[in-house]
C-alpha cells in the first residue's frame, strides 16, 4: 500500500482511511464516487493512484475551497457536484459503472469547528444545523414542531430516553420566549435530564444528533443514497460506508443483509421465496472498527464502524421492502414544520 501519511495534515483526515484503501483498491485503478467529500481526505488519497478517476458529492457548499484545489491538482480525473447523495442517480449517467462508492456519514470537522453553524455544543450562536441544501433549519424546528413530534423526534432519531420531559421543556420555553441559540437548547437539556456520570459523552449528544437527523433528512438520504448507488455500481464494484451511530449501522446492515445471495431464510425447510431479489454477493456482515493508534490519535473515529458489500451479477430492481422495512422513519422525517 502506498504510503498516505501526508494526507494526515489535511483539516479533516478521514476516519479509517487505510480500512478504506484496502477495501476499494485504488491502485488497480478505476472510477470512484466519494459520496461525502468534506476536505477531500478519501478523494485525495483514491486520486493518488495514477490509474484512478473521482466523482464527489458534498451537499456543502463550504467545500468549495477544498475542491478548487482539486480540479487544479488533479484535473479531469476529478468531478465534483455541490449535490446530496440521494441524487446519484441524477448527477451520474446511469450506464456508468463505479468500481466503489464511499458514503462516510459522520459530521466533518470542518462543520463542528464553525461555531455559526450550531453544530457543536460550545456554539454561542443560532440552532441552525444544516448540512446545505436544506429547506428547514434547528431554531424552525425548536420553535414550531408540536410537542408529540418533538418527543418522536428525540425518542427514535436521538434514542434518548428522556424525550418526553425535553420535549415538553422545550415547549414551555418557547411559550415565554423564543430559543434563540445554542445555550437555550443546552440549558433546556441540562434542566430535563438526571446527570449520569458513568457516561461520557455529553448529555446533550442525543439531543443535538435527533434534530441534526430531522434537520438534513439523514434517513432519506441513506436510504436513497445506498439504493441509487446499488444501481451505478458495476458487478463486483462495492459501496463501503461509515456510520456513527446505532441508527445509521441498522439501515446500512439491513440493506447489505437482505439482499445478499447468503440472506438468511425463515426455515430451511421452507423454499425461498425471494431468490430474485439479490443484489450483493454473500455478505459477511462483518464490521471493520479502528484501530486503537487511530482512535488516539483521531478522537471522532472511537464510534465508527465501517460495513462494505459487492455488486452481484443480477439486474438492479428497486428494493421498496427497504424503505418499507424503515418506513417509521421516513414518515417521521415528512413531518412538517
Amino acid at each position: 500500500m502506498k504510503d498516505i501519511s501526508s494526507l494526515r495534515a489535511l483539516p479533516h483526515y478521514p476516519v479509517m482511511l487505510e480500512q478504506v484503501l484496502e477495501v476499494c483498491q485504488p491502485e488497480k485503478g478505476g472510477l470512484f464516487v466519494d459520496c461525502t467529500f468534506g476536505s477531500g481526505g478519501y478523494s485525495n488519497a483514491i486520486l493518488s493512484f495514477p490509474k484512478t478517476k473521482v466523482i464527489a458529492l458534498d451537499r456543502d457548499s463550504n467545500t468549495q475551497q477544498y475542491v478548487s484545489k482539486m480540479k487544479k491538482k488533479y484535473k479531469d480525473r476529478f468531478i465534483f457536484h455541490n449535490s446530496k447523495f440521494s441524487e446519484l442517480d441524477r448527477v451520474i449517467n446511469k450506464n456508468t459503472k463505479i468500481d466503489s462508492i464511499i458514503f462516510d456519514l459522520g459530521l466533518s470537522s470542518l462543520q463542528i469547528s464553525n461555531l455559526k453553524r450550531g453544530f457543536s455544543f460550545n456554539s454561542k450562536g443560532k440552532p441552525d444545523m444544516r448540512m446545505g441544501l436544506n429547506s428547514i433549519s434547528a431554531q424552525e424546528v425548536l420553535n414550531n414542531l408540536g410537542l408529540e413530534t418533538l418527543r418522536d423526534i428525540l425518542r427514535f432519531f436521538g434514542e434518548e430516553k428522556e424525550a418526553f420531559r425535553i420535549a415538553s421543556n422545550i415547549v414551555k420555553q418557547r411559550d415565554k420566549k423564543p430559543i434563540a441559540s445554542i445555550p437555550d437548547l443546552v440549558n433546556i437539556v441540562r434542566r430535563s435530564k438526571k446527570r449520569d456520570f458513568k457516561k461520557k459523552i455529553n448529555i446533550s449528544t442525543q439531543t443535538f444528533q435527533a434534530i441534526r437527523i430531522f434537520v438534513n433528512k439523514e434517513i432519506f438520504e441513506l436510504i436513497e443514497g445506498l439504493i441509487n448507488a446499488t444501481k451505478l455500481l458495476k458487478e463486483g464494484g462495492k459501496i463501503i460506508v461509515i456510520t456513527f451511530h446505532s441508527i445509521e449501522d441498522k439501515i446500512v446492515k439491513f440493506f447489505f443483509t437482505n439482499f445478499s445471495r447468503n440472506k438468511s431464510r425463515g426455515s430451511r425447510y421452507y423454499p425461498d421465496t425471494d431468490q430474485k431479489k439479490i443484489l450483493f454477493e454473500n455478505y459477511k456482515n462483518k464490521i471493520i472498527r479502528p484501530n486503537s493508534y487511530e482512535i488516539e490519535n483521531n478522537n471522532p473515529s472511537r464510534s465508527a464502524k465501517l460495513r462494505f458489500v459487492t455488486r452481484g451479477k443480477d439486474n438492479f430492481f428497486y428494493p421498496i421492502d427497504f424503505k418499507n422495512k424503515f418506513f417509521h422513519y421516513l414518515e417521521l422525517e415528512n413531518r412538517h414544520v
